[in-house]
């Protein structure tokens, strides 16, 4: 049977991990409950292997890493440097490409968001999230160039620092990358579906932002927080950010930070409408996974969408 490198999300679930990374696995089990993730598929880890075996770098991505003195932050952004360049220097096997290629075409979108997913990826005591890549509105010339760079992901300082840290060092760690239609969004955030400072679990907490959600997750900027109570269904606060710049599509493909028009800097992101909405949606995860989540939405012409939920580690 030949091997499969590419699954779309409607195949996977939550047991499969070890194949579609945390990302990957958590988007399937999404989808397959119902809840309104936008279509996609997973470049799975066995591509990645297959890639650096066929290429023959296996042996000196090994090599490389056993130069790692993690006492030594220059010998590891060398040792990244190094193992990147390989990488990307290195020719992408036909077989998986056209594979890629293939299922990026049956998204029928001109674009595409390509995201990094470790194996060893938010299992609830470590999270691996914000340690590898995303790139936005990517373009089918573009496709094979981004999974690319999501597999070099695995070795950034900050990876090879983590992986260390969490003794990851001497298990196999590979990467998956998710391929998913690109939502061109007007407001995206990040939830919580437990209070992340005050711990209530009734609470859930969701903070939007204008443009795409990457300015929120990485801090960029100050979103507006709502907190929505689970017992009342209620809206219990209400907190506006004043947001100066925003993140969009640009043009041709790819993304670019442009200022907010003055009118909008100071207004609220989410009418009550739609915070009680995108809550209800968080719920219906939390019951899902039986777990607190951290969940990445975005609101495209109307509709909520579920980019990512992962467990909140912090708990």
């Amino acid at each position: 049977m030949p091997i499969q490198f590419v699954l779309p999300f409607s195949k996977l679930g939550k047991t499969n991990v070890d194949i579609a990374g945390g990302k990957g696995a958590s988007l399937g089990e999404m989808s397959q409950a119902g809840i309104p993730v936008p279509p996609g598929c997973v470049v799975l880890a066995g591509s990645f292997d297959q890639f650096v075996k066929e290429t023959g770098i296996d042996k000196k991505i090994e090599i490389e890493l056993k130069n790692v003195n993690p006492k030594n932050i220059m010998s590891v952004d060398a040792v990244s440097a190094n193992l990147r360049k390989l990488i990307k220097n290195a020719k992408f096997p036909m077989d998986i490409g056209d594979e890629v290629v293939k299922e990026f075409l049956k998204l029928k979108s001109p674009f595409v968001a390509v995201r990094s997913s470790a194996t060893a990826e938010d299992s609830s005591a470590a999270s691996w999230a914000g340690e590898l890549e995303s790139y936005l509105f990517v373009t089918k010339q573009k496709l094979l160039e981004a999974v690319k760079t999501c597999w070099s992901s695995l070795f950034t300082p900050r990876a090879i620092f983590y992986r260390i840290e969490k003794k990851l060092h001497k298990q196999k760690v590979s990467v998956a990358v998710v391929i998913q239609k690109m939502v061109n969004s007007e407001i995206a955030g990040i939830a919580f579906t437990v209070h992340p400072v005050t711990k209530n679990r009734n609470h859930i907490v969701i903070e939007a932002g204008w443009g795409q959600g990457e300015s929120v997750v990485s801090g960029r900027v100050t979103p507006d927080t709502y907190v929505y109570d689970k017992k009342t269904g209620g809206i219990v606060e209400v907190n506006i950010g004043s947001q100066r710049d925003m993140i969009i599509q640009k043009a041709g493909g790819g993304s670019k930070t442009v200022v907010v028009p003055s009118a909008k800097q100071e207004k609220q992101k989410l009418t009550g409408k739609q915070i009680i909405e995108i809550a209800k949606i968080c719920e219906r995860i939390e019951k899902h996974y039986k777990y607190p989540q951290v969940i990445e939405w975005a609101l495209e012409k109307g509709r909520f969408y579920i980019v990512q939920s992962r467990p909140i580690t912090t708990l």
